[in-house]
């Protein structure tokens, strides 16, 4: 087994086999001479797996883009090092506008309607949520459609526009720093005091896949920890583990967590 057919089958017990392999057919058209060619949006993760595939393909560059300065999804561009162009991205910034008196929309009833048009998830990038709209990051293959058949969200009608990427301000995520101590550095441990929950109801939700570690579904509530990593659960957002700070004279583990809100 070559080393590419090991990542193949390292990255399919995380149930990521087929974003590796379209990856790597990506990398290898540009080995054969493309000068680049662009994935569509990946979550962070893609970005672990891109960096182990430019692992066996030295004369690769990798660039990342999605859109905006802090965005969460990208795409993820592998380039010949010897290009000196500009990579096209294929990304067009669409806003959304609606009155908000007649309903609070959220993010998740923005991603339902676009999902309900039968576009692929990975068509869309960020979704930023605005008083009365919202701004989307899209494949440049799909624009045209959804500005034409987006027209109402949860019964509320929408009006759909282009507008410039520049238009698109940088993420700012506001920091709660939780500095605490856990018993071990289990998830249901750590995650139960970052997002301030009682370890059953935090047990419960991993149970139900609702939490992610570095964006991988959790493996359950006994998967340690470590720093660097992020832990996400779905409506309560994201924290990372910043630090593990030491061990207290009761043989507790002190932890620092950044949380974003």
């Amino acid at each position: 087994m070559n080393e590419k057919e090991k990542l193949i089958r390292y990255f399919e017990a995380s149930g990521n086999g087929e974003e590796a392999r379209r990856m790597l057919d990506l990398a290898k058209q540009v080995v054969k001479g493309k000068p680049f060619r662009v994935t569509e949006f990946m979550t962070p993760f893609g970005c672990v797996i891109a960096d182990a595939i430019r692992a066996n393909y030295p004369q690769l560059q990798i660039v990342t883009n999605g859109g905006y300065t802090g965005a969460e999804r990208l795409r993820i561009a592998f380039v010949d090092s010897d290009f000196k162009g500009t990579v096209d991205f294929g990304i067009l910034a669409l806003q959304l506008s609606w009155d908000p008196r007649f309903r609070l929309l959220t993010h998740r009833d923005v991603l339902g309607s676009l999902m309900a048009l039968g576009i692929d998830r990975a068509k869309f990038g960020d979704i930023i949520m605005q008083q009365g709209g919202a701004q989307i990051l899209v494949d440049h293959t799909v624009a045209e459609f959804i500005v034409q058949n987006f027209t109402k969200i949860a019964m509320v009608t929408i009006e759909v526009t282009q507008i410039p990427l520049t238009s698109i301000l940088p993420k700012e995520e506001k920091v709660k720093e939780i500095r605490t101590t856990v018993p071990s550095l289990r998830l249901d441990a750590v995650a139960s005091s970052g997002f301030s929950m009682s370890r059953t109801k935090l047990v419960d939700a991993i149970r139900a896949g609702l939490l992610q570690v570095n964006w991988q579904p959790a493996k359950g509530p006994s998967q340690e920890v470590k720093e660097g990593d992020i832990i996400s659960m779905r409506g309560r957002g994201r924290m990372q583990v910043d630090s593990i700070t030491g061990t207290t004279k009761k043989g507790r583990m002190g932890v620092y967590l950044k949380r974003f809100i």
